[in-house]
């Protein structure tokens, strides 16, 4: 661990020899205060960031391998049991698809299909950016949506129907529509939500990765439902060319994000919940997080006539709306890292200048095209990685639960994190 600066006050081996430092200015440490906005701490459950004295010793308490293997357990059993479900779930979802489709509507409606799935996982991509979830759970996000989830809609919906009958004077139709499908696939998608929050908990911090989880489901229900819709067009039509035009123009132009905003709020709540580590606090908010999800759906799904009207002034608003709370809750994310590793900066583990690169866009930007001269972007891309998560383990720590077990996790990640830099320095 370097003592004042943390990057060489000389060029890196193979370098250019103008002694040039990184692009970004140096200021005091700010005092330490505990933040009121996103991730507050109550004041009993607050303490010290651990004292960078001996930064070999921190090396020797933790145990690397027998923490990674805690921490990824559920994890694994996640991502295995979620992978046999959709594999056993393929032998329902696929025949229903053939059979309502054909096989070149299945064919045509697939690559179709790819086009708002693509705008979806982008949108995953670029909130995701800040702290990157694993892959494994991503993927199990989108197979839950695109397979385990349609399947369970499938069972489900005819022990909904004998459960609920429409109301007088509301022909069932209508009823599926307007409340059935609501409910029964809100229900559906935001169960692997639940799934992920309870079983990889650790990996579900806050908000923004609840909105992470829950678009990335979403996008594979939409993509599964995408080929029905427009396997149908061609299958069930004089015109195929003409009707497939039209479904797509609303599906994949109009409403690519409908489904990802539906679940995006249950996923929101699930992600406020997720600050406070309880499991029963989880399963509360799971059944709160349902119900704008399903209504938010049952309003998309009763646009009728003036569908085009209710688009303009109902549902384009909804959508500004999300965007604008994707981007608060991001700003709320970089504020809460840079406020975590002030912590660890007043410890002696960072100084005041990689505490600016760190939790700003523009900081971690100019850091990497600087690493990049002397062969070191990568290695600098993960530097940063890991000081995001060890920002995240510590709100872990203050949450008040769990807290040995994360205070494990904190000392892997402070070796890590000497490891990284002296990877970026050697």
């Amino acid at each position: 661990m370097t003592s004042n600066a943390p990057w060489p006050q000389h060029d890196p081996p193979g370098g250019p020899g103008n002694g040039q430092q990184p692009p970004w200015p140096r200021q005091d440490l700010p005092q330490q205060t505990n933040p009121t906005w996103m991730g507050q701490v109550r004041p009993g459950l607050y303490r010290a960031a651990p004292a960078n004295n001996n930064a070999p010793a921190v090396t020797t308490v933790m145990p690397p391998a027998a923490v990674r293997n805690r921490s990824s357990a559920g994890v694994v059993g996640l991502v295995g049991g979620g992978g046999f479900l959709a594999f056993a779930s393929l032998f329902l979802v696929l025949p229903y698809l053939l059979g309502n489709t054909g096989v070149t509507g299945f064919v045509i409606g697939f690559i179709a299909s790819l086009i708002p799935l693509g705008a979806v996982l982008l949108a995953v991509y670029l909130i995701d950016r800040w702290e990157p979830e694993p892959k494994r759970l991503l993927l199990f996000a989108f197979l839950w949506g695109a397979v385990v989830s349609i399947s369970v809609t499938l069972l489900i919906q005819p022990f909904f129907a004998l459960a609920a009958a429409p109301p007088a004077g509301v022909d069932y139709r209508t009823f599926a529509v307007t409340v059935q499908a609501p409910v029964v696939e809100e229900f559906a998608k935001s169960l692997g939500l639940l799934l992920i929050l309870v079983l990889a908990r650790k990996h579900f911090d806050g908000p923004v990765d609840g909105v992470v989880f829950a678009f990335t489901i979403a996008g594979g229900f939409a993509f599964t439902e995408n080929i029905l819709y427009f396997g149908r067009a061609i299958a069930e039509s004089s015109t195929p060319g003409a009707d497939l035009a039209v479904v797509f123009f609303l599906r994949g132009v109009m409403s690519p994000f409908a489904h990802a905003i539906f679940t995006g709020t249950t996923g929101l709540i699930l992600g406020f919940a997720a600050r406070r580590w309880h499991t029963g606090m989880s399963v509360v908010a799971f059944f709160v997080g349902l119900v704008p999800a399903m209504l938010l759906h049952s309003m998309w799904n009763s646009m009728g006539q003036d569908f085009l009207l209710q688009y303009i002034v109902v549902q384009v608003p909804i959508f500004v709306l999300a965007v604008v709370v994707i981007i608060l809750l991001r700003v709320a994310e970089n504020r809460l890292t840079r406020q975590r590793l002030l912590e660890y900066a007043a410890a002696g583990w960072f100084t005041p200048p990689e505490v600016d690169m760190l939790a700003t866009a523009g900081g971690r930007r100019s850091a990497v095209r600087w690493a990049k001269q002397f062969g070191r972007g990568q290695q600098m891309k993960a530097f940063l990685h890991a000081a995001t998560q060890l920002a995240f383990i510590r709100q872990r720590i203050l949450s008040g639960r769990d807290v040995p077990a994360h205070q494990l996790d904190e000392h892997r990640q402070l070796a890590e994190i000497s490891a990284r830099r002296d990877a970026v320095l050697r």
